[in-house]
């Protein structure tokens, strides 16, 4: 029996992303933040115990699930070598040339033999927008309780919209930002060209062609 291959993402569960926001396949939402770090070491034994109680205040707080996400990849030199190189084009002057070119294969050299990682710190936040039940699968069991004049009539619940859900996610959001404000560490949320690329060179390690968000 032959096998078919799958794309990439059949393995994804997200729907789309829309307006700064990662919407799943069940219809749960996503906000993604990327967050400074501490070097903690550095810091004297009170500085270290006061960040650790205010990281478990804010951890205390919290009424949601949050997920620290830490990417750890080597660092991409070819953007920079790039720029050297269109500048190396309109260069006049031979003696900085030599030197530029020279640089160019030391920093070539330096990075083939040393493995230069970057880290970056991601914050996810959760929302799940609330699915309201079919009444009638509960009131079935209490058909004494119905109503026989106008109780068919009333109008169902609808699910809130995407910017009312949004609205809670940003409050949310903000909740986060706070409290790992209150020990030193700043956050900006991810638009959505910044989490097109986080997710793109998530699955697609290598790749500098980011395809572009259609508006």
């Amino acid at each position: 029996m032959a096998k078919t291959s799958k794309a990439t993402q059949d393995f994804i569960s997200i729907r789309e992303i829309r307006d700064g926001v990662v919407i799943l396949d069940n219809g749960e939402m996503r906000g993604v933040m990327i967050s400074s770090s501490l070097n903690f070491s550095l810091k004297s034994n009170d500085e270290q115990t006061a960040i650790l109680m205010q990281y478990q205040n804010f951890l205390n707080s919290l009424d949601f699930d949050v997920q620290i996400f830490i990417q750890s990849r080597k660092l991409d030199i070819r953007p920079y070598l790039d720029s050297i190189e269109e500048r190396l084009k309109v260069q006049t002057n031979e003696l900085i040339k030599i030197q530029t070119r020279e640089y160019m294969e030391f920093i070539k050299s330096f990075t083939e033999s040393t493995n230069v990682m970057t880290k970056s710190f991601f914050i996810v936040v959760p929302y799940g927008p609330p699915v309201f039940q079919d009444r009638q699968s509960y009131l079935d069991k209490f058909n004494f309780l119905k109503k026989k004049n106008n109780e068919d009539n009333l109008p169902k619940k609808k699910v809130d919209s995407f910017e009312e859900n949004k609205i809670q996610l940003e409050q949310r959001m903000s909740v986060v930002i706070q409290g790992l404000g209150r020990f030193g560490v700043n956050t900006a949320i991810l638009g959505t060209e910044e989490l097109v690329e986080l997710y793109f060179r998530v699955f697609n390690p290598g790749e500098r062609d980011i395809p572009s968000v259609e508006t």
